[in-house]
């Protein structure tokens, strides 16, 4: 993890929060980001397919 607890412990004060509070917020952003980079690589393959023939079609489509 990018940051240490020193550093966790000092925007935890400055925000009025605690670090349990802290961690969890970065926890749900790691999962956040996995999810969005998920989705975002599944639409650059479909992008790729459709125009390798994949999905005739597809490249019709405003977005594909």
């Amino acid at each position: 993890n990018i940051l240490g607890s020193s550093r966790k412990k000092r925007i935890a004060a400055g925000s009025g929060t605690n670090v349990s509070d802290l961690n969890r917020l970065l926890k749900q952003y790691d999962m956040m980001n996995k999810m969005v980079k998920s989705m975002t690589a599944g639409g650059k393959k479909r992008k790729k397919l459709g125009k390798m023939g994949g999905f005739p079609g597809i490249s019709g489509f405003p977005g594909f």
